[in-house]
C-alpha cells in the first residue's frame, strides 16, 4: 500500500468548541440592541434560535456570513456586512478561551505524521477561525474550510478538494468526523473510507450508509489504519 491520507473534521473531533460562535452571535446581539436593534425573545430563546440558525449553517444550507446577516436583519439593523466583521473578530479573540483540544488529539496527530500519513482537515465553516481551532490540537497543515471551496460537506466536492490538496486519489484517504448526515455520507458518497467518532455512544441513524469503522476517541484511530509504504 502507497501513501494514505487522514482527513478530519475539527468540532467534536480534534476539539470542542464550547459553543464558540453561540456566544459570539450573543455577543453580536448586545451590539445590535446598542445600535437600536431589539431582541426578538429572552436570553433563552435568543440562543435557541441562534442554535437553529447554526444547525443550518452547518448542515450547509447558509454560510455563516449569510446566517449573521439573517440574524441581525431580523432584528433590525442595517450595515449587515459590518457586522459580519464584528463577528468574525468576537469569535477569533474566543478561540484561545473556548477552545479544547480532545484529549489525545495532539498525541494522534503527532503518532500520525510519525508513521508517514498525509494529515488535513476539512471542516464546515470560515478561516482563520478553524484554521485556529484546528491549532489548539497542535495541527499545523492544510486546512479546508468550506468559505474558502465554496461547496460544503455532504457535498462530494468538498471532499475531492481534501484529495486534490493531499495529491491523493479519494480511495487512498480515510474521513474522520462526528457527523452522520454531513461526514460519514459525504465522505463515503466521495469515495472516501468513514471512521465515525462516536464519543457519546450514541446509535447511528437508521437509514443512512453506514460507516467503514466506529471509534470512541480519536486515540482508537491508529488501530484501524494499515501502514503507509515509504515513499521514495
Amino acid at each position: 500500500m502507497g501513501q494514505i491520507g487522514i482527513v478530519f473534521d475539527i468540532d467534536h473531533t480534534l476539539v470542542v468548541d464550547n459553543k464558540l460562535e453561540r456566544v459570539a452571535f450573543l455577543h453580536l446581539l448586545e451590539d445590535v440592541i446598542e445600535d437600536g436593534g431589539r431582541a426578538l425573545g429572552s436570553l433563552a430563546e435568543e440562543s435557541d434560535a441562534i442554535d437553529a440558525l447554526l444547525v443550518q449553517q452547518r448542515s450547509g444550507a447558509c454560510s455563516i456570513e449569510e446566517a449573521v446577516r439573517t440574524f441581525v436583519t431580523a432584528r433590525g439593523v442595517e450595515g449587515r456586512q459590518h457586522y459580519v466583521e464584528r463577528f468574525r473578530a468576537k469569535a477569533l479573540r474566543m478561540v484561545e478561551d473556548f477552545v479544547i483540544p480532545a484529549p489525545d488529539a495532539k498525541r494522534t496527530l503527532v503518532e500520525l505524521e510519525n508513521r508517514g500519513y498525509a494529515v488535513a482537515v476539512l471542516t464546515n465553516g470560515w478561516n482563520p477561525l478553524q484554521r485556529r481551532k484546528a491549532g489548539r490540537a497542535g495541527f499545523t497543515g492544510a486546512v479546508l474550510a468550506s468559505a474558502d471551496l465554496g461547496v460544503q460537506k455532504p457535498d462530494s466536492r468538498a471532499f475531492t478538494a481534501a484529495a486534490a490538496v493531499l495529491g491523493l486519489p479519494p480511495a487512498d484517504l480515510w474521513y474522520v468526523g462526528d457527523d452522520p448526515g454531513s461526514d460519514i455520507v459525504g465522505a463515503l458518497g466521495a469515495g472516501l473510507r468513514a471512521v465515525w467518532i462516536d464519543g457519546e455512544r450514541t446509535p447511528y441513524p437508521r437509514g443512512l450508509p453506514p460507516p467503514t469503522a466506529r471509534i470512541a476517541a480519536l486515540a482508537d484511530l491508529l488501530a484501524l489504519l494499515p501502514t503507509p509504504l515509504p515513499t521514495c
